[in-house]
């Protein structure tokens, strides 16, 4: 039976077995793999109708009802004779079900907008090379398919704006690029036309003209029309009703949304916003001690302040062509990967890349990400760098981004994760927690001062203000969200404190101000990992292993932070008893 025809079967089980509770045939473990058959198999819309999504209410109360059914038939499942991967898999789809009915409860819908990304800049990500005739046919398809989704987000945010569900004002500012860019004369000009500039060359010259035909159509119809929709709609009725307050607990509901979003991004339930800022704090000062040790060994003459001056304007610091910022990554990814055997008994098949950050999107875009593809794809994952602003773009700062965004960060952990194979559900190959990925991208750039990859004091402060710049986002994201800061004293705060350049910190800024929460991940994770790895190396002592202490990180792929804790307790126990 292929897959397929398993999970039709399987969900068949899942909803009688939902039906009637009383149904004692299957086993514990046939239930829970029915339920997640159910969870998987479950579909809100025509994917084929909607080829960009469904974006309505109806859609996510519908999912949320669904989610609800699943938790009570989750929680009424007895955990005997499940194994410890089948354990993981319940807690984590209860985790996920409970953020679906959190989704739909705050009504976050109505609000899909981040200072550098929304749901019109999510349509770039729809234009890449076409290798055949059906990837062409499907991308029409989706050209054509924009209109609906325009209208489908304009209701969303129009509702936002009737209850006041909507993003600070201050975050759009340069947000024009987002649309005008894609405003064209000609149609050959605009971005969503450039895939079919170069055509598969398996199509024949008659399917070559009807599709250059037809591109003409869909671009001048139906894609910069639609963004000069957009821009109006921004302009003339967003920006205007754009909240002026910049943190979330302002809107309806906002406090409680804040401490969804914080349990949400922690994966825990013991912080609070008061806890977390209390935590910042803390490592503000450990970390800044460090960095002002590496001033002194430097012998600079000058304060802190005139030190950030030094690396912020020194043109050594600075790449002078895109090109050569592009070299010097892949010089650091390669010195990266020759590392890897040292660490690691796991190493994932799929290849990475190392690419500039679109220009559609590169000025209001973070300094650099990692792009992940599924498992089956045949394009690699890219790590992203921004070649945009070269002034803003620090070389002391590049070992840090290039082992978070790259090897050991993010691509090692998502590729493994999606190669998993069998032995862990699909639902939790595509899972994302930003506590255990942005927790294991920090972690990573810890790890890499004992893999080399700091090769002078000022790479070792860039490392060191990386990690800053993660403990500053817990005092400023809880500062905005919670205690009533303002956009300037975030500024500020950063700007004192860490050697990002001033556009990074005014990038940063706007991102902790539309994003509550997210930004308390990476440190609250690390911590939890370093804190893990000190107590395996004291309890083990001379048995511990960092090979196998990684395994037991990414062997089970993404989880919260409470079941990674729970694995390494059971490492250590196994270990002590050999």
């Amino acid at each position: 039976m292929d897959f397929r025809k398993s999970l039709v079967a399987l969900s068949a089980i899942a909803f009688a077995f939902m039906a009637s509770c009383s149904d004692t045939s299957l086993s514990n473990s046939e239930q829970l793999e029915a339920l997640i058959a159910a969870h998987e198999g479950f579909d809100s819309y025509d994917k084929k109708k909607y080829r960009l999504g469904l974006y309505t209410p109806e859609r996510y109360q519908k999912e949320a009802d669904f989610a609800d059914s699943l938790l009570t038939q989750l929680a009424k499942l007895d955990t005997t004779g499940l194994c410890d991967s089948e354990k993981i898999s319940k807690e984590l789809l209860t985790f996920v079900l409970k953020d679906d009915v959190a989704f739909n409860d705050f009504k976050r819908y109505l609000n899909p907008l981040l200072s550098d990304s929304g749901f019109h800049l999510n349509l770039n990500y729809r234009v890449r090379p076409l290798n055949s005739y059906a990837a062409v046919i499907n991308y029409l398809h989706v050209l054509n398919a924009i209109p609906d989704y325009v209208d489908q987000h304009f209701a969303n945010l129009r509702e936002g704006i009737a209850t006041g569900q909507v993003q600070a004002a201050v975050i759009f500012e340069g947000y024009e690029s987002t649309y005008d860019d894609h405003i064209v004369l000609d149609f050959k000009d605009s971005f969503f036309y450039s895939p079919f500039k170069q055509l598969p060359s398996s199509l024949t010259e008659a399917q070559k003209d009807s599709v250059l035909v037809a591109a003409q159509e869909a671009v001048s119809k139906n894609v910069i029309p639609q963004f000069m929709r957009i821009k109006q709609f921004f302009e003339e009725e967003y920006y205007p009703n754009a909240r002026q307050d910049i943190g979330v607990s302002s809107v309806p509901g906002g406090a409680e949304q804040y401490q969804d979003r914080i349990n949400f991004y922690t994966t825990s339930e013991q912080y609070t916003a008061q806890d977390i800022h209390e935590i910042g704090l803390a490592e503000v000062a450990r970390i800044k001690a460090r960095m002002q040790e590496i001033i002194e060994e430097l012998n600079f003459k000058g304060s802190f302040a005139d030190f950030l001056r030094f690396l912020r304007t020194d043109p050594q610091f600075y790449a002078k062509t895109p090109e050569e910022l592009l070299m010097i990554a892949r010089d650091m990814a390669k010195r990266a990967d020759e590392q890897l055997p040292r660490f690691f008994k796991t190493l994932p098949r799929k290849p990475y890349g190392v690419a500039p950050v679109p220009d559609a999107i590169a000025p209001k875009y973070t300094g650099g990400r990692y792009v992940g593809t599924s498992k089956n794809s045949t394009d690699p994952g890219y790590y992203w760098v921004n070649t945009y602003d070269l002034p803003s773009r620090t070389l002391y700062t590049l070992p840090a981004l290039t082992v978070h965004e790259a090897v050991p960060g993010h691509h090692l952990q998502g590729a493994l994760n999606n190669e998993l194979g069998d032995s862990i559900p699909q639902f939790r190959k595509n899972l994302y927690l930003s506590a255990y990925g942005e927790g294991w991208g920090l972690y990573s750039e810890y790890l890499a001062a004992e893999m080399g990859m700091y090769t002078t004091p000022y790479e070792e402060f860039g490392q060191l203000t990386y990690e800053m710049w993660r403990a500053c986002r817990l005092v400023v994201d809880t500062g905005i969200h919670a205690l009533g800061w303002t956009r300037d004293e975030v500024v500020d705060y950063m700007a004192s404190n860490t050697a990002l350049s001033i556009h990074e910190v005014n990038t940063e800024t706007d991102r902790y101000i539309s994003w509550p929460g997210q930004a308390l991940s990476y440190k609250i994770g690390e911590l939890k990992i370093r804190e893990l790895r000190k107590k395996a190396e004291e309890e083990l002592g001379a048995d511990f292993d960092i090979r196998d202490f990684h395994e037991v990180i990414l062997g089970q792929g993404t989880v919260t932070l409470d079941i990674l804790e729970q694995r390494i307790n059971s490492y250590i126990e196994r270990n002590k008893e050999q």
